[in-house]
């Protein structure tokens, strides 16, 4: 029985499998930074704190279990280029609804505002999955052994619900983030839709990379002013 699951997935570890499993992790982290700060923006639609935690934990659960049978269906998924084009559309409407919207007064948050956690965790896990779209390409061509893929995918999701959580942190704290963050979103889904139109037209992995490192400069390169509350010392007289 065993022998027929590790077949299935390509079981065959070996010291080159460790060096691979090593760069689909690497690619993980690299690839989900504007993964993580979209759906940290996106969990920012809740005003609770305690809430946004757990939409993004009960989201990346889904989304996992979701980009796990993306990945085993990767070579009917690809197949079809409707589906690039849906994830596309998605994350440049992500994108067209950020900008549009008005931003609140308190925490200048844009995009939508949820009136509980169930309907967060839905758009947290879809918007993972119009990202996987793009990433599992590349996982794919990494490695054809499918244990591999699936264990640099479960190591890359508990990565991205780390940067996930900084991410909600850094987005108070710095006022240009969410906006580079939803540049680098544009980005991705303009190449989802490059993919769909021609191949060819397709920007090397190293210009995204180097796109998404110079926007993400300048998305920390302001902070948020914070007006502190002046304290008053009060002073006593010294009688002589």
């Amino acid at each position: 029985m065993l022998d027929q699951i590790f077949d299935y997935l390509h079981f065959h570890f070996s010291v080159e499998a460790s060096i691979v499993l090593l760069i689909l992790v690497l690619l993980e982290a690299v690839l989900s930074a504007d993964n993580a700060i979209a759906l940290a923006a996106i969990a920012q639609g809740l005003e609770d704190k305690k809430l946004e935690r757990q939409a993004l934990n009960i989201g990346l659960v889904v989304a996992y279990v979701l980009r796990i049978t993306l990945l085993l269906t990767a070579t009917e998924v690809q197949k079809f280029w409707q589906f690039e084009l849906l994830g596309a559309a998605y994350l440049l409407w992500l994108v067209f609804q950020h900008f549009t919207s008005e931003e609140t007064e308190d925490d200048h948050h844009h995009g939508p505002r949820f009136a509980n956690l169930w309907q967060a965790i839905p758009v947290i896990a879809f918007t993972d999955l119009a990202f996987s779209l793009d990433s599992v390409t590349t996982a794919i061509a990494v490695s054809q052994e499918t244990w591999l893929v699936i264990t640099g995918t479960t190591i890359g999701i508990f990565t991205l619900r780390f940067m996930a959580g900084l991410f909600i942190r850094w987005l108070d704290e710095f006022e240009n983030l969410e906006d580079a963050g939803y540049i680098t979103v544009a980005l991705v889904g303009l190449r989802l839709l490059l993919k769909v139109v021609n191949d060819d037209f397709v920007p090397p992995e190293w210009l995204m990379i180097a796109a998404i490192a110079l926007i993400f400069t300048w998305g920390f390169s302001k902070r948020t002013v914070i007006e502190s509350p002046q304290v008053e010392v009060e002073k006593s007289e010294v009688s002589k």
